[in-house]
């Protein structure tokens, strides 16, 4: 019973080192830095009043948001 069950514990071993290893071998990423571009407190404003008027925001979300941006250093 011991044997059959560390043979069972040898194969599943075995399958997930497998599988980590194709995992690790086939994952290449590229990263790309770009420039941040810097919004303008109105700006932003204006676009969640966009999001606002066209039913993408609540009103209760848009109030939540627009004190977040308001309370926001510049």
């Amino acid at each position: 019973m011991n044997t059959s069950r560390s043979i069972s514990i040898g194969v599943a071993l075995v399958l997930v080192l497998t599988g980590l290893t194709g995992c690790v071998s086939s994952s290449r990423s590229n990263v790309t830095v770009q420039e941040s571009i810097k919004f303008s407190k109105g700006q932003e404003l204006n676009d969640l009043l966009r999001a606002k008027q066209a039913g993408a925001v609540t009103d209760a979300e848009y109030e939540t948001l627009r004190r977040v941006l308001m309370e926001r250093p510049n």
